[in-house]
C-alpha cells in the first residue's frame, strides 16, 4: 500500500451486525468494496460510528483483516482509541501488523484535564508504531477539549501526526487557526461531523472529509469542486443535500445504519445494546426524505451528483 496523503474523502464506516448482534463480515466486506468502487481516497473503521466502544478486541481484529482484504487499492485507517495509553498503543500495533495504513486516535477523558498528559499519550503511541496518526478532535463524543496550541504542539513535535480530524465546533475558525500555525509540516485537516459544516470548512481550507455521511459520492463532488476553487458549486451541492445531512446527523448511529441498509450495503441496521435501534416511524420519515431528495434514483448503486 502506497503512503496515504489524507486528502480527499475517507468515509467512516458502520460496523454491521446481524439481528442478534453478531458481526456481519460479509456486509462489512461489501461496504468496503462499494466505497472503493465509488472512488474514495480511503476508509476509516472502528470509529464512533463503527460502535467502537461496543467491540471486543477479537472482533476489532476481524474487522481490520476484512477491511484490509476488501479495500485492496485504498488505505484503511483504524480507530484505535481506548481509555488508556497502553491499550491504545497495543491496538495500534495490532492495526499496523494487520495492514492498516494509519490509525485514528483521540484521548480519553480524565477527571482532571491536563494537556501535558494528552501530549504524552500521543507521544507514547507514536513511539511504538511506524504508521501515520490521525488526531481526532471530537469533544462531543470524548468530552476532551484540545486547545489549538496543543494540537499545533502535537504537529510540531510528533512526526507521525499526519492529519487532524477537526470536529470541535465552531470548526471553520479552528481550521484557519490550525492552517496558519502548521508551518512547513505536510499535515492535512479533514472535517467531520457528518459534513454538517462541510461547505464552510472547505472554504477555510480543509483538505476533505473523514466522516460517516452515507453518500460519499456527495462528499467527493464537494471536494473536487473545492479543489477547483469552484465554491459556487460547493455551496450548490451542499444546499441541495443539506436536509439529508442535517437529518442524518442526529445523535446515535441508527439512522445512518438504516441508510446503509437501504443502499444494500448491510443486511441489518441493528445497533448493539445499549444503543437504540431505529423505530418504524423514523424509518418511514427517512425513506420519505430519501425519495423526495433522490426521486427515482436507485441508491443501491453509486449516485451521480
Amino acid at each position: 500500500m502506497a503512503s496515504v496523503t489524507f486528502k480527499g474523502v475517507f468515509p467512516i464506516l458502520v460496523t454491521p451486525f446481524d439481528d442478534h448482534g453478531n458481526l456481519d463480515l460479509e456486509s462489512f466486506d461489501r461496504t468496503v468494496r462499494f466505497m472503493a468502487d465509488v472512488g474514495v481516497d480511503g476508509v476509516t473503521i472502528i470509529g464512533v460510528l463503527g460502535e467502537s466502544n461496543r467491540m471486543l478486541d477479537a472482533e476489532r481484529e476481524q474487522l481490520i483483516k476484512t477491511a484490509v482484504g476488501a479495500g485492496g487499492r485504498i488505505p484503511v485507517i483504524v480507530g484505535t482509541s481506548y481509555s488508556g495509553t497502553r491499550a491504545t498503543l497495543e491496538l495500534s500495533r495490532v492495526a499496523e501488523s494487520l495492514g492498516a495504513a494509519g490509525v485514528m486516535v483521540t484521548p480519553s477523558r480524565e477527571s482532571v484535564p491536563n494537556e501535558d498528559r494528552i501530549f504524552e499519550f500521543f507521544q507514547q503511541v507514536a513511539a511504538g508504531i511506524s504508521i501515520p496518526i490521525v488526531v481526532q478532535d471530537h469533544p462531543a463524543s470524548t468530552q476532551v477539549h484540545m486547545s489549538v496550541p496543543l494540537i499545533l504542539r502535537l504537529i510540531r513535535e510528533i512526526p507521525l501526526v499526519a492529519c487532524i480530524k477537526e470536529e470541535a465546533v465552531p470548526t471553520p475558525p479552528r481550521i484557519t487557526a490550525l492552517l496558519n500555525g502548521i508551518g512547513d509540516r505536510a499535515v492535512t485537516i479533514l472535517t467531520g461531523l457528518g459534513a454538517l459544516y462541510g461547505a464552510f470548512d472547505l472554504a477555510r481550507g480543509a483538505h476533505g472529509f473523514m466522516t460517516g455521511f452515507a453518500f460519499p459520492e456527495v462528499l467527493l463532488a464537494l471536494v473536487r469542486s473545492a479543489q477547483n476553487k469552484d465554491f459556487d458549486t460547493v455551496h450548490e451541492i451542499y444546499h441541495r443535500y443539506l436536509p439529508l445531512i442535517v437529518y442524518e446527523q442526529q445523535p446515535g448511529v441508527a439512522l445512518r445504519k438504516e441508510i446503509f441498509r437501504l443502499r444494500g450495503l448491510i443486511a441489518s441496521s441493528y445497533v448493539r445494546h445499549p444503543g437504540t435501534n431505529i423505530d418504524p416511524t423514523t424509518a418511514g420519515h427517512l425513506k420519505s426524505l430519501l425519495q423526495k431528495m433522490l426521486p427515482g434514483v436507485d441508491i443501491t448503486r453509486p449516485v451521480e451528483v
